[in-house]
C-alpha cells in the first residue's frame, strides 16, 4: 500500500543510453524525496544500467518488458548502441509494438503519473485512458523543442512553414529573441531524415508532436538560469504548463566499476601532465565516424603538439588509426580502445578542454568540471547544443565546410591550440571554469528545480478513472 502523500510515477524512456541514463537520474531525485517509481525497459536496457544507491532500492522498482521480435532487427538489440544507425527503425518499431504490454502493466499497478519520452506517439491516449497524468520529459533543451516545429499540431499535420534544408539554416520566425541556435546547411540535410517516414511507420517529428499533444506537462533537462528565453516560448508555442526539473549531471561521479586496475594506470599518466594542459577526447558510445573524419582528426591531434587522451571506440572495426600514429604521439598522446571511466578524467585537474560531439549528457557532464569544449557535432540536435555553448562563449566549433560537413587536421590542430595554448582562449577556459561550472555545479539550482517539479506532481495527480479491458489502438494516417 503507498503511504499517504506518496506519489507512484511510471517512467518510460526511448531505448537509447542517452535517454534512459536522463531519466534515472530524474527518477533517483524523485525517489529521494519520498516517492516511489516503477521505471520500465526492456530486459538488457535494466541489466546494464549503473546500480542504484542502497538507500533508494526500496523506492526504485524495475520492470522488465519483453521487447516484441521485428524483422530486419538483430536478435539482443535492445537499444541505440546495439545497432548501426540505418537499422533504428526497427527498434523503432519493436518499442511500438511495447504498448500492449505496457498497457497491461500501467492497468494493474495504476500509477499516479507516466514520465514519457518523445517516442512513444501512442502512449498519451492509454494513459487517459487509464486516467493517468502524463509528463513528457525530454533530455533534449528547449532549444531544441522550440526548433522542431512551431506548435504541435503543425508537427502532427506537416505545417511547418520549412520544406527545404536551406530554411532550417536560420532561426525560426517564432523565435522573437536574439538567438543563433539554428543548423549549419550539411546538418539541416541530415535533419530532414527525421522529417521522413522511416521503416518504422512514423516520423520523428509526428512522435515527438503527439506526446507533445497529449501530455498534462512537459518537463525539460534544462534550467532558467541556462535558457530562460527558450524556455518560456516552449509554454508559449505549445499552452502546456513547462517545468525545467534541473540539467541531472550524472550522480555516478565516482563510481564507475571502482578503484580498478585499467584508472590507476590512467591516474598515473594525468598525474605526470600539466594542470589544464590535457584535451580528453571523447564521442559517446553510438557514434560512427568514418575513415577520413577518423584520419583527420588523429593527424590533427598529432599536429597540435598537445597531450590527449582519446576515448575510442571502434564499434565494428571498420576504421582504423593511421599508420604509425600511435608511436608518433606515444607519451604525449593516449588512444583508450576499450571502456575509460569518463567521470574521473574529467575531474582530474590535468584535464582542461573536452573535444566532444555534443551529446547533451556529455556537454553538462563536461561543464560541471569546468572544461572548456572543442565541439566537433555530427547528429539530430548536436549542431543547436554547439551554437547555444559557442554563444555562451565556453569554447568554440572545429570549422567545417558548410556544404558536406568534412574538417581537416589544420583546423583541429588550429581550435585546440587556439583554446588550450593561445591567450585568445583563456577567455573560453576562465568561462568554463567560473560561469558554467557555478551553474552546472550549483545543487541550489537543482534542488530548487527538482522540488518544483514534484510539487507540480503532487497538487495535479488525478483521480483514477474506471476503464475497460480494450487496448487503445492508434495509428498515424
Amino acid at each position: 500500500m503507498d503511504e499517504p502523500g506518496e506519489l507512484h510515477i511510471a517512467m518510460f524512456p526511448w531505448l537509447a543510453f542517452g535517454h534512459i541514463i536522463p531519466f534515472l537520474e530524474l527518477a533517483k531525485l524523485i525517489a529521494q524525496r519520498g516517492h516511489k517509481i516503477s521505471f520500465i525497459s526492456t530486459p538488457r536496457n535494466i541489466q546494464r544500467l549503473p546500480s542504484i544507491p542502497p538507500n533508494l532500492t526500496p523506492r526504485i522498482n524495475f520492470v522488465s518488458l519483453a521487447l516484441p521480435h521485428v524483422e530486419n532487427l538483430p536478435n539482443n538489440a535492445e537499444a541505440t548502441a546495439d545497432l548501426p544507425f540505418d537499422k533504428i527503425p526497427y527498434l523503432k518499431e519493436a518499442y511500438d509494438r511495447l504498448q500492449d504490454s505496457l498497457f497491461h502493466f500501467l492497468h494493474s499497478s495504476s500509477p499516479d503519473w507516466i514520465i514519457f519520452d518523445f517516442a512513444p506517439y501512442w502512449l498519451p491516449e492509454i494513459a487517459t485512458k487509464l486516467g493517468i497524468s502524463g509528463v513528457l520529459f525530454s533530455i533534449f533543451g528547449a532549444w531544441t523543442i522550440s526548433f522542431a516545429g512551431p506548435s504541435y499540431s503543425a508537427m502532427l499535420n506537416g505545417d511547418d512553414p520549412r520544406t527545404e534544408p536551406q530554411h532550417f539554416t536560420v532561426p525560426p520566425k517564432w523565435v522573437a529573441f536574439p538567438s543563433k541556435v539554428a543548423f549549419r546547411i550539411h546538418e539541416a540535410k541530415r535533419f530532414f531524415d527525421h522529417i521522413e517516414v522511416n521503416s518504422s511507420g512514423v516520423t520523428d517529428i509526428f512522435r515527438l508532436g503527439s506526446v507533445l499533444a497529449g501530455c498534462d506537462v512537459i518537463a525539460i533537462r534544462s534550467c532558467l538560469e541556462l535558457e530562460a528565453d527558450f524556455l518560456r516560448l516552449v509554454e508559449d508555442l505549445h499552452c502546456k504548463p513547462v517545468i525545467p526539473v534541473g540539467l541531472l549531471p550524472s550522480s555516478a561521479q565516482f563510481s564507475e566499476g571502482g578503484v580498478d586496475e585499467k584508472w590507476v594506470t590512467i591516474r598515473e599518466w594525468l598525474d605526470k601532465q600539466t594542470q589544464g594542459s590535457v584535451v580528453y577526447i571523447a564521442f559517446g558510445s553510438e557514434l560512427t565516424m568514418n575513415q577520413n573524419e577518423i584520419t583527420e582528426l588523429a593527424l590533427g591531434l598529432e599536429l597540435s603538439g598537445l597531450p590527449f587522451f582519446w576515448a575510442f571506440r571502434n564499434r565494428d572495426d571498420s576504421v582504423r588509426l593511421p599508420d604509425g600514429f600511435e608511436e608518433r604521439v606515444k607519451g604525449r598522446g593516449v588512444v583508450c580502445t576499450s571502456w575509460a571511466p569518463q567521470l574521473r578524467i574529467m575531474a582530474h585537474e590535468s584535464v582542461g578542454v573536452f573535444l566532444t560531439h555534443c551529446g547533451y549528457s556529455s556537454v553538462i557532464e563536461a561543464l560541471s568540471f569546468g572544461l572548456a569544449l572543442i565541439m566537433l557535432p555530427f547528429a539530430i540536435d548536436q549542431g543547436l547544443i554547439a551554437r547555444v555553448f559557442e554563444e555562451k562563449k565556453v569554447g568554440i566549433e572545429v570549422p567545417r565546410d558548410e556544404e558536406d560537413g568534412s574538417f581537416t587536421r589544420n583546423s583541429v590542430a588550429e581550435s585546440l591550440r587556439m583554446v588550450v595554448v593561445d591567450k585568445e582562449g583563456s577567455a573560453y577556459r576562465e568561462n568554463a571554469k567560473q560561469q558554467m561550472a557555478t551553474l552546472f555545479g550549483d545543487e541550489t539550482i537543482s534542488d530548487r528545480c527538482m522540488d518544483q517539479f514534484v510539487a507540480f506532481l503532487r497538487s495535479h495527480r488525478k483521480l483514477p478513472a474506471v476503464i475497460d479491458n480494450d487496448l487503445p489502438t492508434h495509428a498515424p494516417n
